[in-house]
């Protein structure tokens, strides 16, 4: 899952539109360094509880700034839904599965990963979202946005200390399978192409077959 950062004081976090006189493009880049704003998840949940995005935005708090969500293609559509399948016949009730669902990283970051393979919770997490210290597992399905899902979204779970994070990138056809988190990113990064097979690092007597989920 991923986008592009939004401006947000279009979330209503700054005005815009403040008298700037001056033609010099080399001054403008200072000026919206000032208006940028950071947002706290309590914030960011006050914005949608406002009515400022519509049931249809898609937006996720990524280091304090409101992140306008891609739309889903079809293919990345179908790759989460036959992933949450074989994921659900697998674990049964050693796991709960989230699909799309809000993550609490820290007090800046509450991403909607693709898939969140959880410790199981009595209160199914009605009480809260999942925070860092409760996910086994995050799997993300990227098509035309692997960059992005790569260098920010991936980082920030491995800043997190999120154990095991994998990205299907459906533009090259492999599973990414990163582990050993840290401040920098993940230390340990592994390739898998359909034929192999991968177990999670929370269930080595898991296999999921890699062309399972690319296909």
């Amino acid at each position: 899952m991923a986008g592009l950062t939004t401006d947000k004081a279009k979330g209503g976090g700054v005005a815009m539109g403040q008298p700037y006189a001056t033609n010099r493009p080399e001054r403008m880049e200072p000026l919206m360094s000032a208006l940028r704003r950071r947002f706290t998840v309590a914030e960011y949940h006050q914005l949608m509880d406002s009515g400022i995005f519509g049931e249809d935005d898609r937006v996720e708090l990524i280091g304090g700034d409101l992140v306008m969500m891609s739309p889903i293609g079809t293919r990345h559509a179908a790759t989460v839904k036959r992933t949450n399948r074989i994921l659900g016949r697998l674990f049964q009730d050693r796991a709960l599965i989230g699909v799309q669902d809000p993550l609490q990283l820290d007090d800046l970051s509450e991403p909607q990963p693709d898939l969140t393979i959880l410790t199981p919770r009595e209160d199914d997490y009605a009480a809260s979202h999942p925070t860092a210290a409760e996910v086994l597992l995050i799997i993300e399905v990227s098509d035309s946005t692997a960059d992005y899902d790569r260098d920010v979204k991936v980082r920030a779970y491995a800043n997190a200390g999120i154990i095991e994070t994998w990205l299907a990138d459906l533009s090259m056809d492999w599973l990414e399978v990163y582990r050993e988190p840290s401040p920098a990113g993940y230390k340990l990064l592994r390739k898998a192409l359909p034929g192999e097979t991968i177990s999670p690092l929370a269930f080595p007597d898991v296999m999921i077959a890699v062309g399972d989920v690319i296909r």
